[in-house]
C-alpha cells in the first residue's frame, strides 16, 4: 500500500512537471505566434554587435615631418617621423602601413590602420548597472545596519531619527529621491566643490546615493524585525554571562537574526537591481538607457527589449542564487 502511494506520488509529481512545461511552451508558441502576425523583420544575428565588436582604428601623425625609417618588428613596425626639431614615433601592424620611407606627412594623416576589438553599448551598461548595483547595496546594508539598531535603541533622538529617515525614504518615490539627489543636493554640493577649487562630483554618485538610501530605509526594517523576532530570553541570558549590549547583539542576537533576515534582504536587493534602470534619467547610462539607445538607432525594438529583460533576469538570478548558498552556509554553521 506505501508502495502504491509512493508510485502515485511520483505520478502526480510526473504529470505536474509535464504541465509546467506545457504552459512554458504554449506562452512562447503564443509570443512567436503573436510576433509572426505582425510586420516585423528579426535581425537577432545584429544583437551580438552591442556586447562585442570589431573596430577599426587609424594611427595617425601627431606632427608635421617627414618619415624618416619604417623598422620592422615582428608583426609590427616602427614609424619613425622626424619634424622641425622634434621626432614622434608609431607602432603600426606590417600589413597596414599607409606610408614610405621619405613621405612627408602632415598632423592628421594616416600612418596606418588596424582592427581592435571593443566593449559594445550594451555590455558597457550592463557593468555599469553591476557596479552602482554592488555599490549601493553595500552601502544599503551599512546605513540599513546602522539605522535599524538605531530604531530598537532606548536613546530617543537615535530611535527618533531612524524612524524619520525611514518614513521619509519609504513614503516618497524613487523617482522623485533621485531627482532630489541629482538635482537639488547635487547642484549645492557640485557648486560648494567648485568654490573651494575641488572637482565636481559625475552623477553616478549621485545616483549611487539615491539607491544607497533608499535601499537602507527598507533594510533597516528588515533589520530591526530580524532581531526583534529573536526570543528576549537571548539578549537576557548573554547579558548575565557578562556580555555588554554590544558584545550581546554582535555574538548572540545578531548571528541569530541573519538567518531569518536573508530572504526578505534577497528580495530587497533584487528589487534595486531593477530600480537601478531610474538612473538613465539623470544621464547615467545603464543597461536600460543603453538599450533605449540602441533601439532609438538600429530600429530593433523587439530583439533589444527581449535581450535586456535577459541580462536583467541573470543578474537578479544570479543574486538570488548566492543568497541561497549564504543561507545553507548560515544553516549549517
Amino acid at each position: 500500500m506505501a508502495r502504491a502511494s509512493q508510485q502515485m506520488t511520483r505520478g502526480a509529481y510526473a504529470f505536474w512537471v509535464m504541465v509546467f512545461f506545457v504552459f512554458v511552451f504554449g506562452v512562447v508558441a503564443a509570443l512567436y505566434y503573436a510576433t509572426r502576425k505582425v510586420d516585423y523583420v528579426w535581425r537577432w544575428y545584429r544583437v551580438p554587435q552591442y556586447f562585442l565588436y570589431k573596430e577599426k582604428a587609424e594611427v595617425r601623425s601627431e606632427i608635421l615631418g617627414r618619415v624618416q625609417d619604417i623598422v620592422r618588428n615582428g608583426d609590427n613596425v616602427l614609424i619613425r617621423v622626424q619634424g622641425d626639431g622634434q621626432t614622434a614615433q608609431y607602432t603600426v601592424p606590417a600589413k597596414d602601413v599607409r606610408v614610405d620611407t621619405g613621405d612627408t606627412v602632415y598632423p592628421g594623416d594616416v600612418l596606418g590602420v588596424f582592427v581592435r576589438w571593443k566593449v559594445g553599448i550594451l555590455m558597457q551598461g550592463l557593468w555599469l548597472t553591476l557596479k552602482v548595483s554592488l555599490i549601493s547595496i553595500l552601502l544599503g546594508i551599512v546605513i540599513g545596519l546602522i539605522a535599524g539598531l538605531a530604531r530598537i535603541s532606548s536613546n530617543p533622538a537615535l530611535k527618533w531619527s531612524a524612524v524619520t529617515y525611514v518614513e521619509i525614504i519609504r513614503g516618497s518615490p524613487l523617482l522623485v529621491q533621485i531627482f532630489i539627489w541629482y538635482f537639488v543636493l547635487g547642484t549645492v554640493i557640485n557648486t560648494l566643490l567648485a568654490k573651494n577649487g575641488m572637482a565636481q562630483l559625475p552623477p553616478i554618485w549621485y545616483g549611487v546615493a539615491s539607491l544607497a538610501f533608499f535601499c537602507g530605509a527598507y533594510v533597516a526594517e528588515i533589520v530591526r524585525a530580524g532581531i526583534q523576532s529573536i526570543h528576549r530570553g537571548q539578549m537576557e541570558a548573554a547579558r548575565s554571562l557578562g556580555m555588554s549590549y554590544s558584545q550581546a547583539m554582535r555574538h548572540v542576537i545578531l548571528p541569530q537574526a541573519l538567518r531569518r533576515i536573508l530572504p526578505p534582504l534577497a528580495g530587497q536587493f533584487i528589487s534595486l537591481i531593477k530600480d537601478s534602470s531610474l538612473l538613465g534619467i539623470i544621464a547615467i547610462r545603464e543597461l536600460t538607457k543603453a538599450t533605449r539607445e540602441v533601439v532609438t538607432t538600429s530600429l530593433q525594438p523587439f530583439e533589444l527589449w527581449f535581450m535586456c529583460a535577459l541580462l536583467y533576469l541573470v543578474l537578479t538570478f544570479g543574486l538570488s542564487m548566492f543568497v541561497q548558498y549564504l543561507e545553507r552556509r548560515t544553516a549549517v554553521s
